[in-house]
């Protein structure tokens, strides 16, 4: 029997048998992705360290026995023990316990924010790159009116205007602070994948079968264009968090008694010749958050980056 023989021979018993051999399985844009991910260490390493975040923000009672609001000024600045490992503030609050427990207020803005961030961003991105012509022009003039205000600046200038000092509140004027400020780059690139994916014949046929405008585009383009979207998300969703904790260390954003990273850096930075523990420790924690999801971030788009294959 010579060699092509054999391949038909080998194809129709794989097809009677139900494609038994998997490498001849069509492939996906996921599936490609996935097998690169799991190959991929700051995939993993990242990924734990953002599992690591979130259930110490969801369930801080694991990490830690102590209340961080039980602070007594016989213990300022005292070394470790009693279940603090880092020792005590010039409060005499655990350090350690203030940061696992500060990790909820970030974490909460961060998530909302990019939630927030996503629904604006879809929203205009698809207007503009589904109807084009007069739509697109329009919108894009307002994408860049917002990118051209500094985030920081303008987050500044908003949350000045706002004298309550209720917890909720602030963090609901930081969330929506930063989602209008922050969503013209997740917009610009669900744009340009609504413009790429318009153009594929699944939306040719999916009008043919008539299809409205509506339909054809959350059910057919929106779904095809997610992904580079969310890449972007989970960037900004690092990116918010060190926002909000900017805003609050400069005692604009989040505020006493809600426990935050920004607050206890700022409150460590005035006592750090005292001891620099307190300032060290709530800093580290933030820049492993941040860090962990810009780079969870890089990892899913490069997987998903056709280019690098």
């Amino acid at each position: 029997m010579s060699e092509l023989e054999t391949v038909a021979a080998a194809e129709l018993s794989g097809g009677k048998a139900g494609s038994a051999d998997p490498a001849a399985r069509p492939r996906s844009l996921a599936g490609d992705a996935w097998r690169d991910l799991r190959r991929n260490p700051i995939f993993w390493i990242s990924l734990v360290l953002v599992l690591a975040v979130t259930a110490m923000a969801a369930f801080p009672g694991l990490f830690t026995s102590n209340d961080p609001h039980d602070c007594t000024l016989a213990r300022q600045h005292a070394g470790p023990g009693g279940g603090a490992p880092f020792g005590y503030d010039f409060q005499g609050c655990d350090i350690y316990a203030r940061a696992v427990f500060g990790a909820r207020a970030s974490l909460l803005v961060g998530a909302f924010s990019a939630l927030l961030t996503g629904i604006i961003a879809i929203t205009v991105g698809m207007l503009a790159g589904y109807f084009g012509r007069w739509v697109d022009a329009a919108l894009s003039r307002v994408i860049d009116v917002v990118l051209g205000i500094p985030l920081l600046l303008a987050a500044i200038v908003m949350l000045k205007r706002i004298s309550s000092d209720s917890p909720n509140i602030r963090i609901i004027a930081v969330i929506f602070v930063l989602a209008i400020l922050g969503w013209t780059t997740a917009a610009r690139v669900i744009r340009s994948s609504v413009i790429s994916a318009k153009q594929q014949d699944y939306v040719a046929a999916a009008r043919m079968l008539g299809a409205g405008n509506g339909r054809t585009m959350w059910r057919h383009i929106l779904p095809n264009s997610l992904a580079p979207v969310i890449v972007v998300l989970t960037i900004a969703l690092g990116s918010f968090i060190a926002a909000e904790a900017t805003l609050s260390f400069l005692g604009i954003g989040l505020k006493a008694p809600t426990i935050s990273w920004g607050i206890d850096i700022d409150a460590g930075r005035t006592h750090m010749r005292e001891s620099a523990v307190a300032l060290v420790v709530p800093s580290t924690f933030l820049a492993l958050t941040v860090l962990a999801f810009i780079m969870l971030g890089d990892a899913i788009r490069d997987a998903f980056d056709p280019k690098l294959r």
